[in-house]
């Protein structure tokens, strides 16, 4: 096959890698960085495609085994690993429990005061807060991507000036050790 026939295929094949992409990560810029590594691997490894065979297939393979072994680091990278001879670390038992009144005390006020701010500025910064992206509020709030920008600048900016003028004199680095 030659690479003008392989890139041709690869083109038809876009748009349903994209949706495969997203079928298994759930996620929009998850999916375009899988299937950008998807896409690297199938063209630097186009000689081991075998003519004939399924391409469709071939590229679903590699994207799933992508996505296999990205998520097997993943997961490997919580797992602690305990190499003392006596497992000391595992069993040690010993977990430090802080005093959260503080801490809690205070996301309660910044809570309230958040609640005080306009809706316009209020309902894209607690979407940001929450994970979404700047592109994903503004599709939802049907607003351009600029506009979901400054709101939540000024949602901060607004948050900010609140915060100081109320703790002028607080220190919040010690409240929270």
């Amino acid at each position: 096959m030659s690479t003008v026939e392989f890139h041709t295929k690869f083109d038809q094949m876009t748009a349903v890698l994209n949706s495969f992409a997203y079928n298994l990560t759930k996620n929009v810029e998850d999916a375009k960085d899988l299937f950008q590594e998807t896409a690297f691997r199938a063209i630097t490894n186009k000689d081991k495609f075998r003519p004939g065979t399924n391409f469709k297939a071939w590229l679903f393979t590699i994207m799933k085994n992508i996505f296999i072994n990205n998520y097997r680091k993943k997961s490997k990278a919580k797992t602690i690993i305990d190499s003392t001879d006596n497992l000391f670390y595992i069993n040690s038992g010993k977990s430090i429990v802080g005093n959260q009144a503080n801490s809690n005390i205070i996301m309660k006020e910044l809570t309230k005061i958040i609640d005080n701010l306009d809706d316009g500025i209020k309902i894209p910064f607690m979407m940001h807060f929450h994970g979404y992206k700047y592109q994903e509020i503004a599709e939802q709030l049907d607003l351009p991507l600029g506009t979901v920008k400054s709101r939540i600048f000024f949602a901060r900016k607004e948050l900010k000036e609140v915060i100081t003028a109320k703790y002028k004199d607080v220190k919040f680095e010690e409240l929270l050790k």
